[in-house]
């Protein structure tokens, strides 16, 4: 079974962390004996275009392809936009830049299958593909297109309702996306739920010198873009309310983005510079001894997909506190293997937290239980394996256009 995998999210010089886990199921697929080869396109940066910004510098010194982990990665580009100027037509851009090099891939790699991740682009420049080459398409959606792209406009809405209606089988995450697809797509009973998972192997063992930083504290941890809907001015202001009772506790968050500063201010407002340390972008391996040295792993999104991240700490064996009616319930059983919050609300994240530290026997039974829960049912090797049985599916099914 020969796949091609189609996917902008991917490690590469610009960002080694970004996208890894298109590239732990890759891995995974691998191990299973599928035959891959990946395009991860990436944005055209020529002068002076790659003069704008660190961002677009990176982009232009991006190879034209490389190798990770083994899978052959290629990196084409395509025209892009700032801010996601024009993203209804981004699928047909993608597309343009991408068709001389899957052209060519093709010849020596004549793929079975082609598996796109995210709807808009990716999946719409697969759909192209896929009727270019008679070859029946997979699309994964991840949370993006279901959170936020389909109520950018009619037209992103129109191009993500395309993909998944033309597209021979569409996989989501969750059951909570499965929901949304249901709701505004009209697609009840055409999606099939695959989970995401972790690789174990990846998880922190050994000495860390965190532990010497940190003792005496109890610490509590996100890792996350900092973007609004991840609820990170939420973790502070129940901080607040929280430091009184426990003056030792510490909060650390792992990852930079588009409100660094505007949380860095509320730190201040809130008096929290002693107890809030802003950590910045973090190595996959630095990011992993920090989930495996804290106490609590906090992050209050309210508009999460799935949430890899949870089951990363899970892994390590944290208490884990997300929230009501997203993805992550899809794996965490509240006050089992974590405890759910209502979104956006303060009072029910601050009475999480004062339950875990007041409660310091239960919450380690609760990160015991969530370890457990994740290494039997929750990796890459059973989302492999799962993954598979789609891609069997759509190659035995009868598709008029093939």
């Amino acid at each position: 079974m020969k796949i091609l995998v189609l996917s902008h999210m991917y490690p590469s010089t610009f960002n080694e962390i970004g996208g890894i886990f298109v590239h732990e199921q890759v891995k995974a697929l691998v191990k299973e004996g599928v035959e891959l080869k990946v395009i991860s396109p990436v944005p055209w940066a020529p002068f002076p275009m790659n003069h704008l910004s660190h961002k677009w510098k990176a982009y232009s010194e991006i190879p034209r392809h490389t190798q990770w982990d083994g899978v052959k990665v290629y990196y084409p580009r395509c025209l892009a936009f700032p801010k996601g100027y024009f993203f209804a037509s981004s699928g047909r851009r993608m597309y343009a830049g991408i068709k001389s090099t899957v052209d060519k891939l093709y010849r020596e790699f004549p793929f079975d299958l082609i598996h796109a991740h995210v709807a808009l682009p990716d999946g719409y420049a697969g759909m192209l593909l896929s009727q270019k080459h008679q070859k029946p398409l997979v699309v994964t959606i991840h949370g993006q297109d279901f959170n936020y792209t389909i109520f950018r406009s009619l037209k992103c809405r129109r191009a993500v309702r395309n993909v998944i209606q033309t597209a021979t089988r569409t996989i989501v995450v969750s059951h909570k996306l499965e929901r949304v697809a249901e709701q505004h797509l009209a697609s009840a009973g055409c999606v099939t739920v695959i989970n995401n998972g972790i690789n174990p192997a990846r998880a922190f063992q050994g000495l860390s010198s965190l532990s010497e930083d940190w003792r005496g504290k109890k610490v509590i941890l996100s890792v996350s873009h900092l973007i609004q809907t991840k609820g990170l001015d939420l973790n502070l202001r129940a901080l607040r309310r929280l430091v009184k009772e426990y003056p030792n506790l510490y909060y650390i968050v792992v990852g930079d983005g588009l409100i660094k500063r505007e949380l860095n201010r509320l730190r201040k407002i809130l008096g929290l510079e002693d107890y809030v340390e802003f950590a910045g972008q973090q190595p996959y391996s630095k990011a992993m001894e920090y989930m495996a040295k804290c106490d609590i792993f906090s992050l209050p999104s309210w508009q999460e997909g799935f949430g890899v991240v949870y089951l990363e700490a899970m892994a390590h064996g944290k208490p884990v506190i997300g929230c009501q009616g997203e993805g992550i319930e899809d794996f965490v059983e509240h006050g089992k293997t974590g405890l759910l919050v209502k979104p956006r609300d303060v009072d029910s994240l601050v009475g999480a937290l004062n339950f875990l530290l007041s409660h310091p026997d239960e919450a380690k039974a609760m990160g015991e239980r969530a370890r457990k829960l994740v290494l039997e049912n929750y990796t890459w090797e059973k989302n492999a394996e799962k993954t598979i049985e789609v891609y069997k599916e759509a190659l035995n099914a009868k598709q008029g256009r093939f």
